[in-house]
């Protein structure tokens, strides 16, 4: 997959953007503050996916401007297609256009742009909350089963209705027995999330594992493991709609009594987490700074060879001022892992030698700095 063209406007800082990358290494370079992640967070976003930085609308909207306008053309194997995106002050409205054709919500942009995106928070990935690997482990499944989106969407939607039960029946507004249409509900979406995500893990594993053995060199071994609150193991576990929605099901009505004196619903997918180990070891108690980083980087790459071995198409990938922050090592393993695809690096200098194209970001402008041939 390649990104032929960039504009945006009114977008943050960037104003009269038209940017035409090369197949290869694009390096977008320039002072702080300038617009280098602007831009990067301009073209995640026409994946269909909220901003990295956790914004809204409004916020990236710029100060001078009535509207964003973010305008994404991109070759697949497939064809060539454009991604459209207006942003409005006025009511947060928002128009997304999909080959001009107009789409009702972000989600359904869901698997058409395929990215990988790392920053520097994601160096964290296998330290922080529970809830990071979480929505990590659904945007790797979506990119390449876009309708298991809405239907975590719609968990979340159930669960939200469950809450609101349980302190309803607290205030004795509502009945004990009004649990088990919404416990049915839960169950029945709860039980496939969890069997994709736990083969979803499995495929991972596989793929980070096999990194983490070039970058330790050999002397330590990576492993995934995904930890459901409601099963023991998904090892094998398929029937998400006979055997493992019964039991999910069971498990909440055991667990009704406190989530009752709680508020809140205890156990469930929005509770799992995935434990990352070394050697046996889970990383975010007991590993290391370099452990945690290559780790988390070996995650990113793995969803990146993924989503080729199950869509055919090779993502573009964003490195969001993150080579910087690693070692030499870690530096050239990153590059020479995804080196067959097209790849946007922000940096305040241009460090690293490439034959594709370096562009410089001032004041929300860019320029080329340098042209290149890129193969």
């Amino acid at each position: 997959m390649r990104i032929t063209d960039v504009r945006i406007d009114g977008f943050r800082n960037l104003s009269k953007v038209d940017l035409s990358p090369g197949a290869g290494v694009n390096i977008l370079f320039g002072e702080n503050a300038q617009g280098k992640t602007n831009l990067l967070e301009a073209v995640w976003l026409a994946s269909g996916e909220k901003s990295f930085r956790g914004a809204k609308e409004r916020e990236e909207i710029g100060f001078d401007s009535e509207n964003a306008q973010i305008s994404v053309d991109f070759e697949s194997s497939e064809r060539t297609q454009n991604i459209s995106l207006t942003i409005s002050r006025r009511r947060g409205e928002r128009k997304i256009l999909l080959n001009g054709v107009r789409l009702r919500s972000y989600s359904e942009l869901t698997g058409k742009l395929l990215l990988v995106i790392f920053t520097p928070e994601d160096l964290w990935l296998t330290r922080g909350t529970p809830e990071i690997r979480r929505d990590y482990i659904d945007l790797c499944i979506a990119q390449i089963r876009p309708v298991y989106k809405r239907l975590v969407l719609k968990y979340e939607g159930i669960l939200e209705q469950r809450n609101t039960l349980l302190k309803n029946i607290v205030l004795g507004i509502s009945k004990r027995d009004e649990l088990e249409i919404w416990d049915e509900q839960l169950a029945r979406q709860g039980s496939y999330i969890s069997m994709m995500r736990g083969i979803y893990t499995k495929l991972l594993e596989a793929e980070a594992s096999r990194l983490y053995s070039q970058i330790s060199r050999g002397l330590e071994r990576l492993e995934l493991e995904y930890s459901s609150t409601v099963f023991e193991s998904l090892e094998r576990r398929t029937d998400y709609k006979g055997e493992m929605a019964a039991e999910y099901l069971e498990k909440l009505r055991l667990s009704r009594p406190e989530d009752i004196r709680l508020g809140y619903t205890q156990i469930g997918i929005h509770r799992d987490d995935i434990l990352v180990k070394i050697n046996g070891v889970l990383l975010r108690d007991y590993g290391s700074q370099g452990q945690n980083r290559s780790a988390a980087l070996c995650m990113k790459l793995a969803q990146a060879r993924a989503l080729l071995a199950e869509t055919g198409e090779m993502p573009v990938i964003l490195l969001d001022d993150v080579l910087s922050e690693l070692d030499r090592h870690r530096r050239e393993f990153v590059v020479r892992q995804i080196g067959d695809a097209q790849i946007f690096i922000t940096c305040c200098e241009p460090f690293i030698k490439t034959s594709g194209r370096v562009f410089k970001i001032s004041g929300g402008k860019v320029m080329e700095k340098e042209k290149r041939k890129d193969g």
